[in-house]
C-alpha cells in the first residue's frame, strides 16, 4: 500500500465500544461509511479509537505459526535468535543471512508497511474527526485524541526505526492532491512522534491509574514512558540528538508515581533466603493475565474474540503432539552466543523454567531453550487458546532507561545506582543488595552505562529490544564466558550465522513495490 490520497476511508474494522459484560476492547466490522458520515455519534467515536488498540504498531506482534512476528526481524537480523521454519519463511532465512533486500523479503515488508500506515491512517482521521463529533463531553474527546496520538506516534517509531527517513502525513485520505509523499528526515519523523506523545501526556486527561486497572486502555504511564523511550532512542544512533536528560526526567516522574504507582513483580520465598523457583517473579508474571505492578502498556488477548499466538512459540515443533495445538513452532529460538550474556550461576533467568526452558514435565523429553515465559497451561494442554495479555512496555525498561539517561546526562550517581540495582538484584538472587550497589558504584560513566546495555539485552529480551538497542547504540554484545559480557562495534561484527554486520543493516530495505508504486521515494534504498 502505498502513501495515496482518495476520497473516502473504509473503515473496515471498526472495534466495538465496552459493553458490560466484557471490557475486551472486541472487534466487529461494521458498515463501510465516508469518515464525515462515520463520526456522527459517540459510539462511533470510540469505536474508531478501539480500533487502533489492534492496529498498526500492535500489528508488529501479530504473527503466523510459521513467520513468527514482525517485530522478531531484528533477532534474526542479530543472529541471537532463529525460527524453526527458515527453510521455508524467506523473511527468516534472508535477515538470518543478512541477505535481504526489497525484493527478496519485498512481500513481507510491503505487509508490515501496510499495516503501520493503516494504523496512521486510522489515527488521523479519529485526530481530525473526534472534535466535531456531537454528544462527547470535552473530557471524552480529550482522552479519545490523546490515545489517537499515541497510536500514531507508537506506529511512526516503529517506522523510523525499521526505514528511516519515511513519508509523513497527518492528515486523512480525502483527496487526490499529492499524490505521491516524499520522504521526511528521521529529525522530522522524531519531531512528529515526540509532538504526538506530550500532547496526549498533557492535554488527553489519560488515567494514572495502571492499564490493567484502567479497562486496558491507554494511560499516562503508558504514554511516559514510551515517551522516554523515545528520548533515549533519539540520543543514540542515527540522530544523536542528545535527549538524555529529558529521558531521565521523564523516567523518574514515572518511578515518583507522577503517572501511577509501579513496581517490579517480587519473588516468593519459602524460609528467609530459600527461593520458591516456582513462584519467582518471572513465574508470577509468567502465570498471571498481566501484571498490574509491572507491566506498563500491554497488548490485550482474549481466548474467544483474540486469542495470543505467543504460547505456540513456547515449545519446538516436535512437540506438536505433546500439547493442544496442532503445530507449535521454535520461532524464537536462543542461540547460545544470546544465553551465553547471563551468567549461568547467580542469574536466575538463565535457570530452568525461568527465562527459558528444554524439558517437557511428565516426559524425558528435551528440547532447544524456548522461552518459557510464553508457556501457558491451560492453553497448551488443556484449550489450545490462550487470552493472556503480553507486556510491550515494562517498569523494568523504565527502571533501565532512567538508568542510563542519568549517567549519560549527570553522570553516575546514587539514583542511577539504585535503579539498575533493582532490575539486577531481582536477577541475582542469592546476591545481597548491598554487594550489587558496591560493584556498580565504583565504574566509571562508560563502564556503568555498558551494564546498563547488558542487563536491556538480559532482562527485556521478551519486550523485542535487543535489535533496537544495537542500532541505536551501534554495539553488540559478545562474551569471553558465559555471563562476562563486553560490547565491539555493531557494524562489522560477525554474527553467530558467521555473517558481517554491514552499515545498511541498521535499517530495513524499504519493499521494491512501494519505490516502484512512488516515485518520490527516490532510488536510495538504505544501501540496499
Amino acid at each position: 500500500m502505498y502513501i495515496m490520497k482518495i476520497k473516502y476511508i473504509l473503515l473496515l474494522l471498526i472495534v466495538a465500544s465496552l459493553s458490560a459484560c466484557s471490557d475486551f476492547l472486541d472487534e466487529e466490522p461494521l458498515s463501510e461509511l465516508a469518515s464525515d458520515q462515520f463520526f456522527s455519534e459517540p459510539d462511533q467515536a470510540y469505536s474508531a479509537v478501539n480500533s487502533l488498540y489492534r492496529t498498526g504498531a500492535p500489528n508488529m506482534t501479530d504473527g503466523g505459526v510459521y513467520s513468527g512476528m514482525p517485530v522478531m526481524l531484528g533477532a534474526y537480523m542479530s543472529g541471537f535468535f532463529s525460527n524453526e521454519y527458515a527453510g521455508q519463511e524467506l523473511h527468516v532465512s534472508n535477515t538470518q543471512q543478512l541477505t535481504l533486500n526489497g525484493d527478496n523479503i519485498g512481500d513481507y515488508l510491503q505487509g508490515r508497511w501496510r499495516e503501520l500506515y493503516l494504523g496512521i491512517s486510522r489515527a488521523n482521521n479519529a485526530i481530525k474527526h473526534i472534535p466535531e463529533t456531537p454528544g462527547l463531553s470535552d473530557e471524552e474527546r480529550s482522552q479519545l485524541i490523546g490515545e489517537a496520538k499515541f497510536f500514531r506516534a507508537y506506529a511512526y517509531y516503529y517506522l523510523v526505526r525499521f526505514f528511516g527517513p519515511i513519508p509523513l502525513t497527518t492528515e486523512p485520505y480525502n483527496s487526490l492532491d499529492n499524490l505521491y509523499l516524499e520522504r521526511s528526515s528521521v529529525a522530522e519523523v522524531y519531531a512528529l512522534i515526540e509532538s504526538d506523545l506530550k500532547d496526549a501526556l498533557e492535554n488527553g486527561g489519560l488515567s494514572t491509574a495502571t492499564m490493567v486497572n484502567n479497562g486496558k486502555r491507554i494511560t499516562a504511564g503508558a504514554v511516559a514512558a514510551l515517551l522516554s523511550e523515545v528520548y533515549l532512542t533519539m540520543s543514540g544512533a542515527p540522530l544523536n540528538a542528545d535527549r538524555y536528560g529529558d529521558a531521565a526526567g521523564l523516567a523518574q516522574d514515572i518511578i515518583n508515581g507522577v503517572y501511577g504507582t509501579y513496581s517490579l513483580v517480587q519473588h516468593d520465598e519459602l524460609n528467609p533466603g530459600e527461593l520458591d523457583f516456582g513462584n519467582s517473579a518471572y513465574n508470577k508474571i509468567r502465570k498471571a493475565d498481566a501484571s498490574a505492578e509491572e507491566h506498563i502498556y500491554i497488548k490485550e488477548f482474549d481466548a474467544a474474540i483474540a486469542p495470543s499466538t505467543f504460547p505456540r512459540y513456547s515449545y519446538p515443533t516436535g512437540f506438536s503432539q505433546d500439547v493442544l495445538y496442532d503445530i507449535a513452532n521454535g520461532a524464537y529460538q536462543p542461540s547460545s552466543s544470546f544465553l551465553d550474556l547471563y551468567d549461568p550461576v547467580n542469574d536466575l533467568r538463565a535457570q530452568e523454567k525461568q527465562y527459558f526452558h528444554t524439558t517437557l514435565e511428565g516426559t524425558n523429553k528435551t528440547f532447544p531453550p524456548s522461552p518459557y515465559i510464553w508457556h501457558d497451561d491451560e492453553a497448551m494442554f488443556d484449550t489450545a487458546l490462550s487470552g493472556k495479555d503480553q507486556a510491550m512496555l515494562s517498569y523494568a525498561d523504565v527502571l533501565l532507561i532512567a538508568a542510563e539517561a542519568i549517567t549519560k546526562s549527570s553522570g553516575v550517581n546514587a539514583d542511577a545506582v539504585n535503579y539498575l540495582s533493582q532490575v539486577r538484584g531481582r536477577a541475582y538472587w542469592n546476591t545481597d543488595i548491598t554487594t550489587i550497589n558496591q560493584s556498580l558504584s565504583g565504574l566509571d560513566v562508560n563502564e556503568f552505562v555498558e551494564e546498563v546495555w547488558v542487563e536491556r539485552h538480559r532482562e527485556l529480551v521478551f519486550e523485542f529490544q535487543n535489535w533496537f538497542d544495537i542500532v541505536r547504540t551501534r554495539k553488540f554484545p559478545v562474551t569471553s564466558s558465559p555471563g562476562v559480557v563486553s560490547f565491539v562495534n555493531a557494524v562489522g561484527h560477525v554474527t553467530s550465522q558467521g555473517k558481517v554486520i554491514e552499515e545498511k543493516h541498521m535499517l530495513l530495505p524499504l519493499p521494491e513495490q512501494e519505490i516502484q508504486r512512488n516515485p518520490s521515494l527516490g532510488t536510495d534504498n538504505n544501501g540496499y
